[in-house]
Formats: structure tokens, C-alpha cells, sequence
């Protein structure tokens, strides 16, 4: 199987939300792939993306299933057939079995099986959808994919796309949220915050979302409404690593050490830190 599959078709694959796969991605938990930041998966990512999701509900460290993931791709170097093959993962452990023999790239207890064939089939049965946007959609796609591919060289450039891309539909959460990172990280927190509270009015369960006005917030002296985003973030991913870390130290100022001693600890769970 040799097609890509774009974002949308990995998470109708997989069964799961588009910004479940963006954050693993982010998470730098499976590289990269297409020009920019534009996300485009193999077959083989798809097996990767499974594996990590499994271990993710199993609530293990991001630093374990890194090495679980760098044992599978030795494991499974570009090329090898996926046919007939099973991966069994809980995060701890990823084992890999032909039917005739199984091998164990991680050791740990307990596996949860999946079929490598029944995903195949699954992303079989996944089309590209035909294109029926208007003209202006599409545009305003175009705009918001030149925007991603500008936004390393050239970042003033990509906020002038993205601005164009809202123009054309104001319904991108991407393009506003991508907007509103680029404005912070220029120093116009006040824009930022504008922009990451739009996109939270047409994406209010998005973790992302909360954790960056989050960060924008605590730029403005708002620590208190800064931990209320970074609360809801984590009720949304209770594996968010980053927000449990931020919030600590929030936590720590507002003089809540309690709070700020749990969500320390969540956050060395989570990244095995010590």
C-alpha cells in the first residue's frame, strides 16, 4: 500500500479525532512527513500512530513510548511487508508476532493486541474524498497551506496568508490558532489573545486551543485565568505534559503547593523525567 493518507484520512482510519493525530505528531512522537508542516502518512505511519495510541490510553511516559517507537521502526524498516503481521502494544511493551514467532522490542507487562491487516483493511476502504468546496474554500486552503510552508522562512509573509485565509473562511481554527501563535511569539500578546479566544468560541474542546491562550495569558499578568485554561486542557488531555508543567508553576505562585506538587509529578510521569 504505497498511497498517503492527509490528516482527515488518518483519523477516520484510526477512529479518532483530527487533533488527536496533529498532537501526537507535535508531541514529536512520529516524524514528520510532506513539505512544511503540512502532514502527509504512510502506511506505515498509520502502524506507528496506532501503536502510540494504544500506549498513550495506557497512560505510559511520552520517554517510553519514544523508545518503544524507535525499537518498532527498527523492527519494521521501510519497505517490510506489514502483511500477516500483529503489533502488540500497551506502551511498556511493543511485541511484534508473524504468527510462527514473536519478538519483543520493549519489555514490559501486558499487551493489547491489534491486527496490522484489519488496519490495512480499514485504510483500504478510506478514498479521498472528491473536491466539492467553492472556489473560495479552496482558496482559502491554498492560503492556509502557503501560510504553513512561509512560516520558517518567513514569518510576517505567513501571517499576511493566514490573514487571507480567514478572510476567506473565517472558519479555520488552524489558520486563527497558527495566527495567533506567530503574533505572540512577534510580542503582540494582545492580538494573540484575540485570536486564540476566536478560535476557542468555534473549537471550545480543543486542548491546544486552551493551552496556547493559556500561555498568552500568563504573558498579561492573567495567572489565574491562565491555570483555568491550562485546567480545562488537561481535563480535555489528561496526558498533556507540557500544560501539567506550566500549571505547576502557576500553581507555585498562586501559592497552591499542593496543586503545584501533583501536576510536577504528573508531568515527570508523563516524560519519565526524574
Amino acid at each position: 500500500m504505497s498511497r498517503s493518507f492527509s490528516t482527515s484520512e488518518a483519523a477516520r482510519v484510526l477512529g479518532v479525532p483530527e487533533s488527536r493525530i496533529r498532537e501526537i505528531v507535535r508531541a514529536g512522537l512520529l516524524p514528520r512527513a510532506g513539505r512544511g508542516r503540512r502532514y502527509a502518512f504512510s502506511f506505515q505511519d498509520l502502524v506507528v500512530l496506532r501503536a502510540v495510541l494504544a500506549m498513550r490510553s495506557a497512560r505510559v511516559p511520552a520517554v517510553r513510548i519514544r523508545r518503544a517507537l524507535a525499537a518498532l521502526a527498527r523492527e519494521l524498516p521501510p519497505g517490510r511487508s506489514l502483511s500477516g503481521l500483529r503489533i502488540y502494544a500497551d506502551g511498556r511493551r511493543v511485541a511484534i508476532s508473524d504468527g510462527e514467532s514473536a519478538w519483543q522490542p520493549e519489555t514490559g507487562q501486558g499487551v493489547l493486541p491489534f491486527d496490522v491487516d484489519a488496519l490495512a483493511r480499514a485504510a483500504e476502504a478510506v478514498r479521498p474524498v472528491p473536491e466539492a468546496q467553492p472556489p473560495e474554500d479552496r482558496q482559502a486552503r491554498a492560503e492556509l497551506e502557503r501560510a504553513l510552508d512561509l512560516e520558517d522562512v518567513d514569518p510576517k509573509a505567513a501571517r499576511a496568508a493566514y490573514a487571507r485565509a480567514l478572510a476567506l473562511d473565517p472558519g479555520l481554527v488552524d489558520a486563527r490558532v497558527n495566527l495567533g501563535r506567530l503574533a505572540h511569539e512577534a510580542g503582540d500578546v494582545a492580538e494573540a489573545l484575540r485570536l486564540y479566544r476566536e478560535a476557542l468560541e468555534r473549537a471550545p474542546d480543543d486542548p491546544v486551543v486552551h493551552f496556547n491562550l493559556a500561555l498568552a495569558l500568563e504573558d498579561s499578568e492573567s495567572a489565574e485565568e491562565a491555570a483555568a485554561h491550562y485546567e480545562r486542557a488537561l481535563a480535555l488531555d489528561p496526558d498533556f505534559a507540557d500544560a501539567h508543567y506550566n500549571l505547576a508553576g502557576l500553581c507555585e505562585e498562586l501559592g497552591l503547593q499542593a496543586a503545584a506538587l501533583r501536576h510536577y509529578s504528573a508531568y515527570r510521569r508523563l516524560t519519565g523525567e526524574t
